[in-house]
C-alpha cells in the first residue's frame, strides 16, 4: 500500500503510564490536585488541564507514534507528569523528532524514538522492548494504538488490502501486547493492584474505534479489524486479571486537527464546520481529551478499571438514532454507484 494511504500507530508503555505507535513509561506518583500542560505555546489544543492524582516521576512509556497528534499528546503528557518514554515508527526521522519533541515537556525527561519498526513484525517490536527496558528500567504501562486505514466500498477493496488493515490494526496490536506483556507481568508483580497502592503497573490501553459497533459505509476493514482489537483487549482483561494487569480501550472520537480527521472527515468539513453537526455535544474533540482519559485510566483513579471501552467523542457513535437529526438523510454517495466505481484498492 501506499504510504500516503497507510499508516502504522501501536503504543508500548513501561512503568506508570503510556497511541498511533508504541511508548515506553516509568515511574513514582506523588500527590497532586492539578496540572496544566502544554505541547505548543502557539496551539490553544495542546493545552492541557486535568485532574492528576498521582504524577509519574521514574515511570517508562514505550510507544509507536510517528507524527501522529493524538499518541503524541497522550505521551507528552504523562511525560510532563514525570515519565519517561521511548516510542518506535516506521519513519526514522519523524520517530527521532518526535521524540526530541516530546522531551521537552518536562526538564531532565529521557524520551527514546526507534525509527523503522514495523508492528506487523513481532520481532521488530521484541528488539524495541529489549532496548526500552534496557535503557529505560522496565515496562509498567503500554498504549497499543497500531491503526492503518483508507476509505472504500467492498467491492473496490481487494483481499489485499483487506488483509493489511487487519495486519496492521488486529495482529499488530497482538504483538504489541505479546511482546510486552512479560515486562507488563514484572511491574504488576512489583506493584501490586491492592486499592491502596498509589503507584501500581501492569496496564495496557489498546486505541480502537467505534465504526464495529454500528456498521460504517466505505470502513469494512476498518471495523472488522476494530472489533478484533477490542475482542484481545477484553481477553486480555480477563486472562491477566488475576495477574495484577488491567488491560482497556479508548476509543477517540473525531478529534481537531488530527490527521484521521481530515481523511475520513474530509478537510473541508472540518474548517467549514458541517462534520461536527452530527456530534450531540455540536464540536470536535480535542486532543487533550484522548490524554485526559489516558491519565485517568493510567492513575490510581483507574485501578479498578478493567476490560472497559472509553469512548471519548460526544456522543457520536449514538446520534444516527436521534430523530431528525444530522444523520437522519442518507449519504449522497452511496445512493448510486459513482463513488464505486472510482474506488479500486
Amino acid at each position: 500500500m501506499e504510504s500516503s494511504i497507510i499508516k502504522l500507530f501501536s503504543v508500548l508503555a513501561v512503568s506508570a503510564f503510556s497511541p498511533l505507535h508504541s511508548y515506553c513509561l516509568k515511574g513514582d506518583m506523588l500527590g497532586r490536585p492539578r496540572f496544566g500542560l502544554m505541547h505548543r505555546r502557539d496551539d490553544p489544543r495542546s493545552n492541557m488541564s486535568f485532574p492528576a492524582p498521582e504524577t509519574l516521576t521514574g515511570a517508562n512509556i514505550n510507544s509507536k507514534i510517528g507524527a501522529g497528534t493524538i499518541c503524541s499528546a497522550q505521551v507528552r503528557a504523562l511525560v510532563r507528569l514525570g515519565a519517561n518514554a521511548m516510542i518506535i515508527g516506521r519513519n526514522v526521522e519523524k520517530t527521532e523528532t518526535m521524540a526530541k519533541s516530546i522531551a521537552t515537556a518536562r526538564k531532565g525527561s529521557k524520551v527514546i524514538g526507534i525509527g523503522a519498526v514495523d508492528v506487523r513484525k513481532i520481532q521488530d517490536l521484541e528488539g524495541a522492548v529489549a532496548r526500552c527496558v534496557n535503557e529505560l528500567g522496565g515496562i509498567d504501562y503500554v498504549i497499543a494504538g497500531a491503526a492503518g486505514n483508507f476509505i472504500s466500498p467492498i467491492s473496490g477493496l481487494s483481499s489485499n488490502a483487506f488483509k493489511t488493515v487487519i495486519d496492521i490494526d488486529t495482529i499488530g496490536s497482538f504483538n504489541t501486547l505479546k511482546a510486552t506483556v512479560p515486562e507488563l507481568v514484572k511491574s504488576a508483580k512489583k506493584n501490586p493492584n491492592t486499592g491502596t497502592n498509589p503507584s501500581t503497573g501492569g496496564r495496557i490501553i489498546f486505541i480502537s474505534a467505534t465504526f464495529h459497533l454500528t456498521g460504517m459505509p466505505l470502513q469494512a476493514h476498518a471495523a472488522v479489524a476494530k472489533a478484533g482489537v477490542d475482542a484481545l483487549s477484553a481477553s486480555t482483561a480477563l486472562e491477566y486479571g488475576p495477574r495484577g494487569i488491567t488491560s482497556n480501550i479508548i476509543t477517540p472520537g473525531p478529534i481537531a486537527g488530527t490527521e484521521g480527521m481530515a481523511r475520513l472527515g474530509g478537510r473541508e468539513a472540518e474548517r467549514n464546520g458541517s462534520a461536527y453537526k452530527k456530534v450531540p455535544l455540536q464540536r470536535y474533540g480535542l486532543v487533550k481529551e484522548i490524554a485526559d482519559g489516558t491519565i485517568y485510566l493510567f492513575s490510581d483513579a483507574g485501578n479498578y478499571v478493567n476490560g472497559e471501552v472509553l469512548v471519548i467523542d460526544g456522543g457520536d457513535w449514538r446520534s444516527p438514532g436521534a430523530p431528525g437529526g444530522a444523520r437522519s438523510a442518507y449519504p449522497d454517495y452511496l445512493l448510486d454507484d459513482t463513488f464505486e466505481r472510482k474506488s479500486k484498492l
